[in-house]
């Protein structure tokens, strides 16, 4: 009886002790995990406030949180969600309303925080929003952007999603305003600044729907003469990114934009979104190549678009967003030649070879939806 009592208290002291040195362990292993991410997060906030310091040259506005509090009204107009924050529309006066970008505390490094004002900081262009102001206060970060009232360009693209429809005129200048921008990102600043996430969501528009840039968060600054940069992830979006602009061993180019533009070009014309297409399984056919085939043809898409001055311009950006496009990366102009082009005339251009050979043929899909065809679009013209 007393051997039994003796084993199972024996049996007792060792369970606790076993217990006892798991739960001292995670409570080491909890500790480690929370020294590590306090230690990371010290060290990013470290870096940041060195770049701060360096770019006070500058002289941008740096605001704490209490203040971005303050000018969004505690955070109650939401503008939208980004791939690195949230958008809220705030005051700094009762005349000058700004956007203001919080950024997910949960998300990197504060590596899109330093792309973000080191590059737009740099930038004083009529087709680049103005960085206003930033935060940096402990591991809360937000910029601040000037409010441009008309969203972004992805509203009055697309005739399924879109309650509003631009006159051709109207996206022509907005087409040439974002060649031009993209021109002096690449050739007018001192340093060549590769944007890496062109796409109508990043192209916001003003009042007189000027278009100008927006989320530098993937940008990547190199010399002018540097023609490509090495890259550890894949960016950009979904449907704006060449299948050959990408080189072997994570390497890619200012090319990568010139195939994004070619893509929201040809979106602009068709009303349509390069994304979410399964070609081996979805019926309707690839939307730039249906843009080709009616070129091809020689239908210079008046099927699409009765007015013939309207249908030039449609077939100006058409031919453009196709040598955009070029299977071939060596094949795409560069945004110089780009912006010449749609500064010209349209019956000087010529049509470019077949960018999709290497996929099956196809005919033209009368079902695809073009933008004009949506009669219940309210037409927008020019402002005066």
């Amino acid at each position: 009886m007393l051997k039994s009592f003796t084993s199972r208290s024996t049996n007792i002291a060792t369970t606790v002790s076993i217990l006892g040195s798991f739960l001292l362990a995670l409570a080491a292993y909890t500790f480690y995990i929370v020294y590590c991410y306090d230690i990371t997060e010290k060290e990013n906030q470290a870096r940041i406030e060195r770049f701060l310091e360096d770019y006070k040259a500058l002289k941008p506005t740096r605001y704490s949180y209490v203040d971005v509090k303050r000018i969004t009204n505690q955070l109650t107009e939401r503008l939208g969600q980004e791939a690195y924050g949230t958008v809220f529309k705030g005051k700094l006066s009762s005349e000058i309303h700004v956007a203001m970008k919080i950024l997910n505390s949960s998300k990197g490094d504060g590596e899109e925080f330093i792309n973000e004002v080191g590059t737009m900081g740099k930038i004083h262009h009529v087709n680049v929003v103005l960085l206003v102001g930033f935060c940096a206060d402990g591991s809360r970060r937000a910029l601040v952007y000037e409010f441009l009232p008309n969203d972004s360009l992805e509203k009055f693209i697309s005739a399924v999603d879109s309650n509003s429809f631009l006159d051709w005129e109207k996206l022509q200048d907005i087409a040439l305003g974002i060649a031009k921008g993209i021109e002096y990102l690449h050739q007018g600043c001192d340093q060549q600044i590769l944007h890496f996430d062109i796409k109508p969501h990043n192209i916001l528009l003003d009042q007189n729907f000027n278009p100008k840039f927006f989320d530098f968060g993937l940008a990547k600054l190199c010399t002018k003469d540097q023609c490509v940069v090495s890259m550890t992830a894949a960016r950009g979006a979904i449907g704006y990114i060449g299948p050959k602009v990408f080189s072997n061993f994570g390497k890619v180019s200012y090319k990568l934009d010139i195939y994004s533009f070619g893509i929201l070009l040809l979106e602009m014309v068709g009303g349509n979104k390069n994304v979410d297409l399964n070609m081996e399984t979805n019926s309707q056919i690839y939307f730039p190549e249906w843009i080709y085939n009616l070129l091809e043809e020689k239908e210079d898409l008046r099927v699409y678009v009765e007015d013939n001055g309207d249908a030039t311009i449609a077939k100006k950006l058409a031919i453009v967003g196709l040598w955009c496009i070029q299977w071939h990366p060596i094949d795409h102009h560069s945004m110089k030649v780009v912006v010449q082009m749609l500064e010209g005339k349209t019956d000087k251009l010529i049509v470019p070879s077949n960018p999709f050979a290497s996929m099956s043929s196809t005919r033209v899909n009368a079902s695809m939806p073009a933008r004009h065809l949506n009669q219940e679009l309210e037409v927008i013209t020019k402002s005066d």
